[in-house]
């Protein structure tokens, strides 16, 4: 059975198992979201293009009129009949990772000798095919020494390019990937002041389970058993998972707090620093 071509080190899933819906599946989720008024779609994984369906369901989505946006590694761009199907039926955007500026640094953050290589020739392939893409700069230990090349290559091949430096721990709260962080790249994201997920948008997985966003996980409901119906219970479960409970609970510093509870709680379970997602291990706030 194909795997992802990489392994990266940061990953937030908690399982990395190459399986889900079959297609007949697949064809029969994505008009069931036409119908509940999707009109945003997001692919994005892991990395979507190790999906025997993806090109199928690219293709269904984009006939069903939705705006369709890729997150990839970028490692399976380059090939022809990926880059002719983008160029025929364009998306939205493409985002693109870059996980460094070397063959050393990239290679050492996904695990995987030629990876570097293999992602500038997707890099290059869509810029010779026109489509546009956006660059996410993630910053790790392997990486920060060299982010001045990295935004320089992001310049080179890409429309646009944003930084991440924050690592978190997977969404069910395990700490594995936090041992990618590098020292003084958190990032400072403006104060946290609620959000949409679960009313406005929703994440579903690979088997079909809707879920509030790609965090918060707690009480999936099974589209295909369930149908459109069960999505008028997401908004509740959604909120429910928006409390601050636990060690959040009664926080003094929660009105000016920077990370969803979702979040916080997988922090939390991570038993992760508190510098690297609390207020009140900052310096800035004793």
């Amino acid at each position: 059975m194909p795997v992802s071509t990489i392994n990266c080190e940061h990953c937030y899933l908690a399982e990395r198992k190459f399986e889900g819906l079959p297609w007949e599946g697949k064809a029969r989720l994505l008009p069931m979201l036409r119908d509940a008024g999707v009109l945003w779609l997001q692919f994005t994984g892991g990395e979507p293009l190790i999906d025997r369906d993806f090109m199928d369901a690219y293709v269904l989505a984009y006939r069903l009129g939705m705006l369709i946006e890729i997150l990839t590694n970028g490692s399976r761009l380059h090939r022809p009949e990926v880059i002719e199907m983008l160029r025929e039926l364009p998306p939205h955007k493409v985002t693109v990772s870059l996980y460094g500026a070397t063959p050393d640094s990239f290679d050492s953050l996904t695990r995987k000798p030629g990876a570097f290589k293999l992602v500038e020739k997707g890099l290059i392939a869509a810029r010779e095919a026109g489509i546009a893409l956006e660059l996410a700069l993630i910053i790790t230990k392997h990486n920060a020494h060299e982010l001045d090349a990295m935004r320089a290559l992001a310049d080179r091949y890409g429309a646009g390019r944003t930084e991440y430096g924050t690592i978190s721990p997977t969404y069910a709260g395990t700490p594995e990937p936090l041992a990618a962080q590098a020292p003084g790249f958190l990032d400072k994201t403006s104060i946290f002041k609620g959000c949409p997920a679960g009313h406005t948008f929703f994440h579903i997985d690979p088997h079909g389970l809707a879920t509030m966003c790609k965090v918060g996980r707690e009480n999936p409901i099974d589209l295909m058993t369930e149908g459109l119906d069960g999505l008028l219970r997401l908004p509740g479960i959604a909120d429910a998972q928006m409390l601050r409970t636990g060690a959040c609970g009664g926080c003094q510093l929660s009105g000016t707090c920077r990370v969803c509870r979702p979040l916080a709680k997988a922090y939390q379970e991570a038993k992760a620093p508190l510098n690297t997602y609390c207020q009140h291990g900052r310096e800035e706030a004793q």
